[in-house]
């Protein structure tokens, strides 16, 4: 026969109502405080010099027969840029239309965009500008 204790609701009242005061208090005591850095949203980025993000055209064997059949262009970018950073740095540099931008990073940690061309602007002649055929 174990006989058990039962608390009274009241002090069971009393023991939540004396920690909410003191939550209370100890919140009006401390001031709210400030982020060490404040996190900016919303902030587009400004877009000065395209070749920031463009280091240079990536010519092999292999990226001239994708120059001819896809109409691809591959170039070696820098590591932080993104594919919106690469599209808009490219169709400003070159004034053509990008329909799209895949990214890969080699065993050496070096970033490759390849870069496909609208079909209205061929990416034979943009090489031909860059000089690489």
């Amino acid at each position: 026969m174990s006989e058990e204790k039962k608390s009274s609701p009241s002090a069971a009242i009393h023991r939540d109502t004396a920690s909410a005061g003191l939550e209370q208090a100890n919140k009006e005591l401390k001031p709210d405080k400030k982020p060490l850095i404040e996190k900016k949203t919303n902030v587009k980025k400004k877009f000065s010099d395209p070749w920031k993000y463009l280091k240079f055209v990536h010519m092999t064997e292999k990226s001239i027969g994708l120059v001819e059949k896809e109409n691809k262009l591959i170039f070696m970018v820098e590591r932080r840029a993104t594919k919106k950073d690469i599209k808009n740095a490219f169709e400003k540099t070159f004034d053509v239309k990008v329909d799209d931008v895949n990214i890969m990073i080699d065993q050496k940690g070096r970033k490759k965009a390849f870069i496909k061309l609208s079909k209205d602007y061929p990416a034979s002649d943009i090489a031909m500008r860059l000089g690489v055929i």
